[in-house]
């Protein structure tokens, strides 16, 4: 089953997506994906990222591979869904799309060993991790000006269960920017894969539901500007379309209120 979390009818609530693509909302009505708005199919908790999880991906950055997960942790401001905008200041030189497999926990757990870890896992959905790569710093990266800046980790559209995915660790990873294909990898190239992480990650803290692992991105990144349509494309769990925007969207008007939202 693929559920998301919409606003729709002037209220948040869960929605199902039926084989011909139409939504079914709790209440029954059926409605386009083009009649709502699609949020991150979880209301995020704690988000672990994982920076350098594909060797090739730490190569195209001049990094060697890490010998131990680098993992950081991602606000909940980051997030936005299905179809919205992510902001660019004009000011950036490099700003890049990042397709990463999104492993969402289903229930609490610490001390999880690596033969017991995908019973933790409620499902997978897809995230793209913008990085505006200016304020990079060092190899202990990414600072929070790089990987925390409101608007840039478009998540969805759907939550997959993890029943539905016959192996999460062979999964085709695409980017598309403005229909081109420019990003292309493999599941199956992580470094540290999901029930490694699920175990290690348990160790030290406890893992409670909603919590998301964003597991990394393959080679093949690229530069991408104001008005570029990026989709990111999982195998098995779908395609999540995002449009970039820069200052003329989002930096506010003067005497418009400085505190409204980004999301979109």
């Amino acid at each position: 089953m693929r559920t998301a979390r919409v606003a729709a009818n002037g209220v948040v609530q869960q929605a199902v997506s039926l084989p011909d693509g139409t939504l079914q909302l709790e209440n029954g009505q059926l409605l386009k994906e083009t009649d709502v708005v699609f949020l991150p199919p979880v209301k995020p908790r704690t988000v672990f990222v994982l920076g350098l999880n594909y060797a090739d991906h730490a190569g195209e950055l001049s990094f060697k591979a890490p010998e131990e997960p680098l993992v950081f942790l991602k606000g909940p401001n980051t997030f936005v869904g299905h179809r919205s905008l992510t902001y660019r200041p004009d000011s950036a030189q490099q700003m890049h799309y990042e397709c990463e497999l999104g492993v969402v926990i289903g229930k609490t757990g610490k001390h999880i060993k690596r033969e017991d870890a995908y019973h933790y896992v409620k499902g997978y959905t897809i995230a793209n991790d913008y990085a505006i790569r200016d304020y990079l710093e060092n190899y202990y990266r990414p600072n929070l000006r790089v990987k925390n800046r409101d608007t840039c980790t478009p998540i969805g559209p759907y939550l997959v269960d993890a029943e539905a995915i016959d192996d999460p660790m062979n999964l085709a990873l695409r980017t598309y920017v403005n229909g081109e294909l420019k990003q292309e990898g493999n599941t199956c190239d992580m470094i540290f894969d999901i029930p490694f992480l699920i175990e290690y990650l348990s160790s030290f803290m406890t893992l409670s539901p909603n919590d998301i692992i964003l597991t990394g991105t393959p080679k093949g990144l690229a530069n991408v500007f104001a008005g570029d349509e990026v989709i990111t494309e999982i195998q098995q769990i779908g395609r999540l379309v995002n449009t970039i925007a820069g200052d003329e969207t989002f930096t506010p008007k003067k005497g418009a209120d400085r505190h409204a939202s980004y999301h979109r």
